[in-house]
């Protein structure tokens, strides 16, 4: 009978284990914030900046459009300075990981 207690804990534990994790280059066990770059086009004059982002909850639900398109598509972007990524994560929970495209 312990073996089956055990075996359930086991099984309990591996579902409500799941976390929100979001692509970083640091993450904070209870707090995440932070920006990068991902790639650099040419020219560094812009006057658009467009964001998309995907959300996670417990590593459980995801949802959202972070491509590219979507952010250029939300800025109004033809040509594409630079591409940067704006990752969040509350208490591994919650995360958040947003495209920001600036270009014209």
């Amino acid at each position: 009978m312990k073996l089956h207690q055990l075996a359930a804990a086991a099984f309990a534990a591996t579902l409500l284990g799941g976390c929100a994790i979001v692509a970083s280059p640091t993450t904070g066990l209870l707090y995440t914030k932070v920006q990068g770059p991902i790639t650099t086009g040419s020219g560094t004059n812009t006057s658009k900046t467009g964001q998309a982002c995907a959300t996670n909850i417990l590593g459980l639900i995801s949802t959202g459009d972070a491509s590219i398109d979507a952010a250029k598509k939300a800025g109004g972007i033809t040509t594409v300075s630079s591409v940067d990524h704006d990752s969040t994560m509350v208490l591994m929970v919650y995360g958040q990981f947003c495209t920001v495209v600036k270009g014209n």
